[in-house]
């Protein structure tokens, strides 16, 4: 009866997998158990297994051999991500691939975006994300994500796309994008840690919830094809604000790594049995209202399941 009436359920599906792209620096990710950078022929067998656990798509993040000041690496065609969508696509599998777009990873100082007299300069970015995402969907990209948080980074992303005849490759926006704390041990796996001050000059302050609702319209009226709520846990009430005002339109919370550290941690001290908790915790962002869960749990989550799954 319990399953009879059940209100929320979760599926592979619901699932995007993070997957971070490296060409000479694969390995284990300090602070995240299970989860390594991988070369582009493993990004390749882990899009297989997505596949094969029946997730709805990767979400690709590059890691350059070499970065300058102004990322110029994030915009070769001949770079890690192009290179691995390509690879990827020659597989031919049911599978979105979404790529992120930000430079944080690409330069030195490890901002989002250019520095101008040592401020990020929004105006400036914007031009460089748009040159990016094109060269993603170059190269196959089904989704571009931004997640810099430029104010009018999808409007300018939406007219370069448009312009070079890629009107079908939609816009995951990173709307509502917080200056979090669970942020730790990304920017430890990306190499993506600034080098000076902080991102809270662009990122979201914790406690707001009425600006994420305007960061929403804004990117919506801009061409945005679907939104996201970065961190999830923390903002439940943030992705139950959104889904109500705008159910509409597709609605993703990405679990971010400090999230998936702590209850990886919780697992290994023997506070907390890792199936239930993992299927509570990502039971609670769809209850919540999201439609899609970006996640480091999602290949696990998908096989648990398919086998077994809640009672």
């Amino acid at each position: 009866m319990r399953r009879m009436v059940r209100e929320v359920r979760l599926a592979p599906a619901d699932f995007v997998y993070p997957i971070f792209v490296t060409r000479d620096q694969p390995g284990p990710i300090e602070g995240m158990p299970g989860v390594t950078r991988l070369t582009v022929e493993g990004a390749v067998k882990a899009a297989n297994e997505a596949t094969a656990a029946g997730l709805s798509g990767v979400l690709l993040f590059g890691i350059p051999q070499s970065k300058d000041e102004t990322g110029t690496r994030a915009l070769s065609p001949t770079g890690i991500i192009p290179e691995a969508v390509r690879a990827i696509k020659r597989c031919r599998l049911d599978l979105v691939i979404i790529t992120d777009v930000c430079l944080c990873s690409y330069t030195t100082h490890g901002h989002c975006g250019l520095i101008r007299n040592k401020v990020l300069s929004n105006d400036a970015t914007l031009p460089v994300l748009a040159q990016m995402a094109r060269v993603h969907a170059d190269s196959g990209a089904d989704i571009v994500a931004p997640s810099a948080m430029m104010d009018h980074q999808v409007g300018a992303i939406r007219n370069e796309l448009d312009a070079a005849g890629h009107q079908e490759v939609a816009i995951l926006s990173y709307s509502a994008k917080y200056a979090s704390a669970f942020y730790g041990p990304f920017r430890n796996a990306a190499g993506g840690a600034p080098q000076f001050g902080d991102r809270r000059m662009h990122q979201m302050d914790p406690c707001n919830a009425r600006e994420a609702l305007r960061e929403i319209e804004m990117d919506l009226e801009e061409g945005a094809d679907l939104i996201m709520v970065k961190p999830a846990l923390a903002y439940l009430d943030v992705i139950r604000r959104i889904h109500d005002q705008w159910p509409q339109v597709p609605l993703f919370a990405y679990n971010v790594s400090g999230e998936y550290a702590m209850l990886k941690a919780a697992v290994q001290h023997g506070y907390a049995e890792e199936r239930p908790a993992v299927l509570e915790v990502l039971g609670s962002i769809r209850r919540a209202g999201a439609q899609g869960i970006i996640t480091y749990h999602a290949l696990d989550a998908a096989r648990w399941l398919s086998t077994q799954p809640p009672t």
